[in-house]
């Protein structure tokens, strides 16, 4: 999407995404490394009655979800950080995971016309509509770009 095409309160949507076990024990062991990320029969003892996948494997799956819905292709070319990022409930493999991202408020710069400030709320579901994350994203446009 261009950035003259988001608009405030817009909902952007990703279909469901599965989470694997393979994938979610190569990011733990690779980013992660904790027990209940990484060996399965310590985790059905743990506090979590089982292996369950790193935060950021599911900020990642986000992420990919939401240049997939919106970014590929958009003249966005980086993001100055997060304001909040909430692990609602653990992600267990199996898991089928949708992105809702809702415009919160768009702006050029103040400073640079050619900057253009997008903040929003992605939120992730799993198949039960369970929310597991919620994220306060900003995303930064170069409007004088070429769209990739």
């Amino acid at each position: 999407m261009k950035f003259s095409e988001f608009k405030v309160g817009m909902v952007i949507r990703h279909d469901p995404i599965v989470v694997t076990e393979e994938e979610m024990l190569a990011f733990g062991k690779a980013y992660d490394p904790q027990w209940f990320h990484v060996n399965p029969e310590q985790a059905k003892e743990g506090r979590w009655d089982g292996l369950i996948a790193s935060g950021w494997l599911t900020c990642s799956l986000a992420m990919r979800m939401a240049v997939n819905a919106a970014l590929r292709n958009s003249e966005s070319f980086a993001s100055p950080g997060l304001e909040r990022l909430r692990w609602i409930l653990p992600v267990r493999a199996g898991d089928a995971l949708r992105l809702e991202a809702t415009v919160d408020s768009l702006r050029t710069s103040s400073t640079r016309s050619d900057l253009g400030i997008l903040r929003w709320t992605w939120r992730v579901f799993n198949q039960k509509d369970e929310q597991v994350l919620e994220v306060e994203a900003t995303s930064l446009f170069d409007l004088e770009a070429e769209p990739r």
